[in-house]
């Protein structure tokens, strides 16, 4: 029986850059309390230019809590957010404005609007930014929609479209205004595992085509392994293990086989 760790203390502590490559985002001593519950204490994260970093954890860990602080939704108690070196705690909604141009999210849902045609919701980002010329709409559109593999769908409505195929223009939208970073909440969730699969691999390619940096927030280990260059465990408020897809995989540690393994702590001590 492997041997549990004395106490939920982070087990690896985040080896904060990899190589050469320069953090895009770094999390810094990040703490976050609602109501009486401490859900961030203390997120220490990088994330490097150009890499796909997967993170994973239990339900109410805090994995959508800490994405919301990334883009500047939720306020930490404490801490910092370094995006491309430029804290974002407590900037004004125009410096955050300048800050999102440069990070997309594609949400769970792909949250299109139901009243857009696909052309229409992938075009809404240019068209806050004041783009108005009906040409280079279309031409960046039909360009998204050609990475997307989905080729003359632009008059389409959502409703008709699969949930992949939402996911899909809900990237296009994400992308179309060339981020340097995009933040995946459960890209997978809802899909069966070939359209799972097929959206893994999107997110590969769009890492490998533009140099994308991508954070993945997701509950599918098979996609965790798939897209991801390393994967950060988010464990009652702190990053527990950070590292390579092998080195999870090979680690000992019975509170992460527990998780890589869906073992509830009762089941495991049965084994």
């Amino acid at each position: 029986m492997i041997e549990a760790p004395p106490s939920p203390e982070p087990q690896t502590k985040p080896n904060l850059v990899s190589g050469n490559s320069a953090p895009m985002i770094s999390v810094r001593s990040l703490r976050k309390k609602i109501g009486q519950q401490e859900i961030l204490r203390g997120v220490d994260l990088e994330i490097c230019t150009g890499e796909t970093l997967a993170l994973i954890g239990r339900s109410g860990g805090g994995k959508s809590v800490l994405l919301k602080h990334l883009i500047g939704l939720m306020e930490p108690d404490s801490g910092e957010i370094l995006i491309h070196g430029q804290n974002i705690i407590g900037m004004k909604e125009r410096q955050l404005a300048a800050i999102r141009e440069k990070v997309g999210i594609l949400f769970q849902s792909g949250a299109l609007f139901d009243s857009m045609t696909v052309a229409e919701n992938i075009a809404f980002p240019l068209r806050e930014a004041g783009e108005r010329d009906p040409k280079v709409l279309s031409a960046k559109v039909a360009q998204m929609l050609e990475v997307m593999e989905m080729e003359g769908q632009e008059e389409k409505m959502p409703e008709s479209l699969s949930g992949g195929m939402k996911k899909r223009v809900g990237l296009a939208r994400a992308i179309i205004r060339q981020p340097s970073c995009v933040l995946y909440d459960e890209p997978t969730a809802g899909l069966d595992p070939v359209v799972a699969d097929s959206i893994n691999h999107l997110i590969r390619r769009l890492q490998r085509q533009f140099g994308i940096t991508s954070l993945v927030v997701t509950h599918d280990m098979k996609s965790a392994f798939d897209v991801a260059d390393r994967i950060a465990y988010l464990h009652e408020g702190h990053v527990y293990f950070h590292g390579t897809p092998d080195e999870l995989q090979k680690s000992k540690d019975r509170l992460i086989q527990d998780f890589l393994l869906g073992r509830s702590e009762g089941r495991a001590d049965c084994l």
